[in-house]
């Protein structure tokens, strides 16, 4: 019998009390679009800016405060949009400015906050600034960075500036016939890397910033931040970096460790300019505050510099904290899923002014039923929607999207494809952009057209789609409905102190303010688990009405829970008790 993920309780009136005034992102709901696999407008078979705009309504109907779109920019799509050719013009196949316009309106008519992605490391090969610096234009000349390289002295062959490797395997340095000079790419190839040692470029892409500001956009997911700086001595060459010792590929990123590459003080401060610009423009302008969210795969410690530092600067509100994409997989325990939320809550900084955010999916992972257990869909969404904080949702993953295996001959990611047919299905990031699952006809209701640029997963056909989960009480997509709403509307979970507790099989999180308590149980474990609310907390002054969502567990509809009764939770399951 397939087990829901999730019991709710029916709760006391006297409990549905908001918490005081937040700003908006505070303890938002956050939901990441990847624009070619939410909604084609236009049958081509490639997700749309239009597409988007028409499935706004159902993003407010599931309680998302923020929506942060993937790069939607002018792109030749070596890498499906982070390699840019044009930072302020829409790339032909998502639309026109004139359609990011109207998406805008309709996101203020919503109540949405629209967050773009934001691409400062690198831009295409294609973009003009790096035709003209590969042409030594005087302005753009340093634009990017640049290096005649080495004579080995035995060979006489001319070789790359330093050992550097790229995040897509092989070396980060390419030779330019044009220019006689190599030129840095962090990723792939066709994505130099710009030179953030020259002020022109800061001010460029401030820029940039300042054009999306004034139509209307309200915060920016910044892409690679790590990689921002490199380490470049005084008289022009660049350091080889030692060897990490954590793989034997030569070619790949594991083989080095980055001391030079990566996580540079001056990242920081650059952050740190961009808060403070978007901050002044708030003041100019007025309306909400603007935000900024940053992806970096780093250490937790360098993680959470990103917040700000010591001497009162300030940085990212949104730090993405990817702990749990880090280090918990389907063999985790609760103590490891424990340990992972601890840290992050202990790390950070202290004070109101920040705040902690949880991300278990994004477009570079796999989906998170294929990283957490293939039935855990709901419960890792139960743990994030009752963490405190803000809650960052992958698109789909709200009805339980699973990965979709493809063939290496059918594979179009970049990154896979260097990896080889052996190896690349470990890195392959097809699996989990494949279309949004709308509805039960053709295509998920995605597209009209008979092919898509990445297939559909088929499983919509058995339910998983959005359509036939509205229309089930116990469905994932109803479950996550139920969560978020708990979220918004329960002043325990704005406010609420946070407990974890690792016992056996069980996760248990408890959110409590002087007055409420609310316990949630998740069954990580391999075999059902008793649990009994006398055994963990102070027993219930009240007693509390039981919904129950899977017919496996040995409370029911209308059921009274006494601190002493014993619940059966099965593995996988999980439970929330206010």
């Amino acid at each position: 019998m397939k087990i829901f993920v999730g019991i709710f309780i029916i709760f006391a009136a006297s409990t549905a009390v908001r918490a005081a005034t937040k700003a908006w992102w505070e303890r938002g709901n956050f939901y990441q679009i990847y624009p070619r696999s939410f909604k084609d407008s236009d049958g081509d078979g490639i997700g749309d800016i239009n597409g988007i705009a028409e499935k706004m309504p159902y993003l407010k109907e599931i309680g998302m405060d923020g929506v942060w779109l993937s790069p939607i920019f002018k792109s030749p799509m070596v890498d499906f949009g982070y390699d840019i050719s044009n930072y302020t013009d829409i790339h032909y196949e998502y639309g026109t400015l004139a359609d990011v316009d109207k998406l805008i309106k309709v996101c203020k008519r919503l109540g949405i906050k629209l967050i773009l992605d934001f691409v400062p490391n690198h831009t295409s090969n294609q973009h003009p600034w790096f035709l003209k610096s590969e042409a030594n234009d005087p302005y753009y000349k340093d634009f990017y960075v640049w290096a005649p390289g080495t004579i080995n002295s035995e060979t006489g062959e001319r070789e790359p500036p330093s050992n550097w490797n790229s995040l897509f395997r092989f070396t980060a340095w390419q030779w330019s016939e044009k220019r006689q000079e190599y030129y840095l790419h962090q990723c792939l190839i066709e994505q130099p890397d710009l030179n953030y040692r020259n002020p022109n470029v800061v001010q460029e892409m401030k820029n940039v910033l300042l054009f999306w500001l004034d139509r209307g956009i309200d915060g920016f997911r910044v892409d690679a931040i790590p990689y921002i700086f490199e380490t470049q001595y005084e008289n022009g060459t660049f350091p080889d970096e030692p060897v990490s010792g954590l793989c034997s590929d030569v070619n790949g990123t594991c083989y080095l460790d980055h001391i030079y590459t990566k996580d540079l003080e001056e990242t920081y401060n650059l952050v740190y300019d961009w808060h403070d610009m978007l901050v002044n423009y708030t003041n100019q302008h007025g309306g909400d505050v603007r935000i900024l969210m940053t992806e970096a795969y780093t250490t937790l410690e360098k993680t959470v510099d990103f917040y700000g530092n010591p001497f009162g600067r300030v940085g990212s509100q949104i730090p993405f904290n990817f702990e749990m994409i880090n280090y918990i997989n389907v063999n985790s325990t609760p103590a490891d899923y424990k340990k992972e939320i601890d840290a992050w809550i202990t790390n950070m900084p202290k004070g109101t002014d920040f705040v902690p955010n949880w991300v278990v999916g994004n477009h570079d992972q796999h989906r998170v039923v294929n990283r957490f257990g293939v039935n855990r869909g709901d419960a890792i969404n139960m743990m994030v929607q009752m963490l405190p904080g803000i809650a960052i949702t992958y698109y789909g993953d709200e009805i339980v999207m699973s990965d979709l295996w493809i063939p290496y001959n059918e594979t179009v990611d970049q990154l896979a494809l260097n990896m080889g047919p052996d190896d690349y299905w470990a890195v392959d990031r097809d699996p989990a952009r494949t279309p949004m699952q709308w509805d039960n006809t053709t295509m998920a209701g995605f597209s009209t057209s008979k092919k898509t640029w990445l297939p559909v997963n088929p499983n919509y056909q058995k339910g998983v789609n959005v359509k036939d989960e509205r229309l089930k009480i116990g469905s994932h997509l109803n479950v996550f409905k139920k969560l978020v709403r708990m979220r918004k509307n329960r002043k325990v979970l704005q406010d609420g102190s946070t407990v974890t507790i690792a016992d056996n099989n069980l996760l248990i999180i408890k959110r409590e303010t002087e007055t409420l308590q609310l316990f949630v149980a998740l069954n990580f474990g391999t075999e059902d688990q008793d649990f009994v609310i006398n055994d963990y907390f102070v027993p219930l002054k009240k007693l509390y009405t039981a919904s129950v969502v899977s017919d496996n567990l040995n409370i029911r509809q209308g059921h009274l829970i006494r601190p002493t009764d014993k619940i059966k939770i099965p593995k996988d399951a999980g439970i929330v008790i206010e």
